[in-house]
């Protein structure tokens, strides 16, 4: 399969400490690197912000972006794990096209 760039932005839930923060990033990261992919760049942690919309009764959460290779079996398998994550409430992945 053919190797793609993705984007995948996510919110972690605001009653993680920072280094837990950094802690899951950084294991997210690593498990995608687990099984092939590619970190482009550094994490863009973008810190606590504000939803625009409340999910599950909470109002804001760390935000952060990570941009990687992969292949589409890979990024639709990271875009799954984050599902089950119960630290992460919502989460985007994209293809980014030339």
């Amino acid at each position: 399969m053919p190797v793609i760039d993705y984007e995948v932005t996510y919110i972690l839930r605001p009653s993680l400490e920072e280094t837990e923060v950094d802690e899951r990033s950084n294991a997210i990261a690593e498990e995608l690197k687990g099984r092939g992919g590619e970190i482009v760049g550094e994490l863009e942690k973008l810190g606590k912000r504000r939803l625009a919309y409340e999910i599950d009764d909470v109002r804001e959460g760390y935000y952060v972006v990570m941009h990687f290779k992969a292949d589409a079996d890979q990024a639709k398998e990271t875009e799954r794990r984050l599902r089950l994550n119960d630290a992460v409430l919502r989460q985007l992945v994209i293809r980014k096209d030339d």
